[in-house]
């Protein structure tokens, strides 16, 4: 993970938007074991990341932390899925991360580094150092730097990167979500302030009602809306009532991962996380 300096970005006046409503289009619906929940959620994060590369001849996609990663990333790494991505076309960005080094335990950045770089490079697979975007965590920690600096940088090396959307989101080709029992997503909490940020990407004050209890930076979610694809992947029975109040209702501040309910996203869900879903 290369940890070169980015150039400070001007600093924009621009007011927020205000927060999108969930589009009327349902998400694809994935419903497995518990067991094959990483597999299928890295089976449609293959197709997206081959499908842009097809369409564009590369792909930019913002990952997730989380119980989830190491899976995916096993996965991803692993016959067949390796050899259906060109992993020397794709960015990978981070939708949020802990403000920590990248090797603490806490990193979003390290299970990455841990798992699905060395399986693809023991594989033959190429993957440019210079094409894995972490947040600027190390550097801002070099400099006495906090979050927010390290959320100028990380919107100005997005915004650099690819295109963007009228109203200034860089389109990425996939975010991978997971969601918490509260229906978080990303690192913006039901309630947050992020909501009113203008920029693209927002630092977040250590949450006192969910561990870990440390600061953090996040994409803005309205980036969620702004992608070509989007995979929510979770299990477990702490989600299924978050999630099924998130398949109705409107609310995004109430219940983040509304934000996700978009005709151009797949939900991979265990029975126990799918379980109060609207059987409609």
């Amino acid at each position: 993970m290369s940890d070169a300096p980015r150039h400070t970005p001007g600093q924009g006046t621009e007011p927020p938007p205000p927060p999108p409503s969930p589009s009327p289009s349902l998400p694809r619906l994935v419903v497995v074991d518990a067991e094959a929940v990483s597999a299928a959620a890295a089976e449609a994060i293959a197709a997206a990341l081959a499908g842009a590369i097809a369409e564009r001849g590369v792909a930019h996609w913002a990952t997730t932390g989380g119980s989830a990663a190491p899976g995916i990333y096993r996965a991803l790494g692993a016959s067949p899925l390796r050899e259906r991505v060109d992993w020397s076309r794709v960015h990978t960005w981070w939708g949020d991360d802990r403000f920590v080094p990248y090797d603490h335990p806490l990193s979003n950045v390290l299970p990455l580094d841990e798992i699905l770089v060395p399986l693809l490079e023991h594989a033959g697979a190429t993957v440019p150092v210079e094409q894995l975007h972490g947040w600027p965590i190390p550097q801002a920690i070099a400099l006495a730097d906090g979050p927010g600096w390290v959320a100028a940088q990380y919107a100005a090396e997005l915004a650099a990167s690819m295109p963007v959307a009228a109203d200034g989101s860089p389109i990425l080709d996939l975010v991978v979500l997971g969601v918490g029992p509260d229906g978080h997503v990303l690192s913006v909490f039901p309630g947050s302030a992020a909501w009113d940020e203008a920029a693209a990407c927002v630092a977040i004050p250590a949450p006192t009602h969910i561990e870990p209890h440390v600061e953090r930076v996040t994409i803005h979610p309205r980036l969620i809306a702004a992608a070509r694809s989007v995979v929510v992947v979770t299990a477990g029975a702490s989600k299924a009532a978050s999630l099924g109040r998130a398949w109705t209702g409107s609310d995004l501040r109430e219940l983040p991962v509304r934000a996700a309910r978009l005709g151009t996203a797949t939900w991979v869900l265990d029975e126990a996380a799918a379980a109060e879903l609207p059987r409609s």
